[in-house]
């Protein structure tokens, strides 16, 4: 039944409609419009949406692989704490071979040492149940989609020996960072799917009421990255200010999950934190409110991270992927020094980052 429902937003024949569409709209010189979700890389590319569009029209990468954007130093606290005794470490299965600063997950566990892949934080609080003489630390990674079930495993009440290492970011100060960097024009916004599905329209209001940015809300089939960039150009043909809109409906509401983000607030408060190779992004990530205070994994075992953490490691431009500045093919380690079997950074671990996107579907002309 799903897949019926969503037959018309794969059809070669509104897709191809739809960019002749697009290449009769006068939207003036060339245009870079932004992707902030890897699953959208994931559908230009294996879809070959960038062979449809008009040659003025490019489609950049922005911050929106949470994985990609987990410092090495946020891991290190996590290896930190396995080599502790009695000691589990939960964690998604995205992030077992992200490098740290000088190992992953993975080169840890085959020392000997007790890490687990989870699926949500409520496996990894069963698991604290399961062992109550071990402390089970969650690596908690993500943008507000996981954030808030992270927030409600912690306000449920888990056990006293489950604690986490948070790595939360926000996706609204990274659009504004951006914005503010002048390095390079960002015509408009293709918003992540999932993350809007918490924060809704009203949660990406500043685009168009500081910036006069436009922003397309959509989902993560061909037709739907289409009708985005149909809705950037038309209001980029207009020359008036830029909106919002949320062409994906049939998931995300304009007012967002407001009980998602009440428990959010509950839980967490907004902090300043860095992103892998990028820095210190103003109030875009969560850390935990005192009140959850004793959950914190960092201050329960008194882990002191790494005074010398390395984010990217030398030749790597995970970070300019990020930042929408290169292509992955422009890296010197992409498909050689860097593959999936053998990542140097994170953008060619996770399922949504950008180089991995692009390495798996390199046959694909883009």
């Amino acid at each position: 039944m799903v897949a019926e429902t969503l037959d018309p937003f794969r059809d070669p024949a509104l897709a191809k409609a739809l960019a002749r569409e697009m290449g009769s709209i006068d939207a003036g010189g060339g245009r870079a419009f932004m992707y902030v979700c890897g699953t959208h890389e994931h559908t230009i590319s294996r879809a070959g949406i960038r062979s449809l569009l008009p040659q003025r029209v490019r489609l950049i990468a922005g911050p929106g692989c949470p994985v990609c954007v987990c410092p090495a130093r946020d891991i290190d606290l996590a290896i930190e704490a396995a080599r502790r005794e009695n000691v589990i470490v939960a964690t998604f299965g995205d992030m077992f071979r992200v490098p740290s600063s000088a190992s992953s997950f993975e080169k840890t566990r085959a020392e000997g040492f007790d890490i687990r892949v989870v699926y949500s934080p409520l496996d990894a609080v069963h698991l604290a149940r399961e062992n109550p003489h071990a402390e089970v630390v969650f690596m908690a990674v993500g943008f507000e989609t996981t954030a808030a079930p992270i927030a409600a495993a912690l306000a449920d009440g888990p056990p006293p020996n489950f604690s986490i290492i948070p790595s939360l970011r926000l996706i609204p100060p990274a659009l504004r960072f951006l914005l503010e960097r002048n390095a390079g024009p960002i015509d408009g916004f293709i918003l992540p799917g999932h993350a809007s599905v918490v924060i809704g329209l009203t949660g990406y209001g500043f685009l168009e009421a500081e910036y006069g940015v436009p922003g397309v809300i959509t989902g993560f089939e061909p037709l739907d990255i289409l009708l985005a960039v149909r809705e950037l150009l038309i209001q980029k043909a207009s020359g008036l200010p830029g909106r919002v809109v949320n062409l994906y409906r049939r998931v995300v509401h304009d007012e967002g999950n407001v009980k998602a983000r009440e428990i959010l607030s509950r839980v967490f408060e907004e902090t300043d934190v860095p992103w892998r190779g990028i820095g210190v992004i103003p109030r875009s990530g969560l850390a935990l409110r005192e009140e959850f205070g004793r959950f914190d994994a960092a201050r329960k075992l008194g882990l002191r991270g790494r005074a010398d953490g390395i984010d990217v490691p030398p030749g790597c431009l995970c970070h300019g992927v990020i930042l929408g500045e290169v292509e992955p093919e422009d890296c010197p380690l992409f498909g050689s020094a860097c593959t999936p079997r053998s990542p140097a950074g994170p953008c060619m671990v996770s399922s949504e980052g950008t180089c991995r996107a692009r390495h798996q579907y390199r046959a694909v002309k883009s």
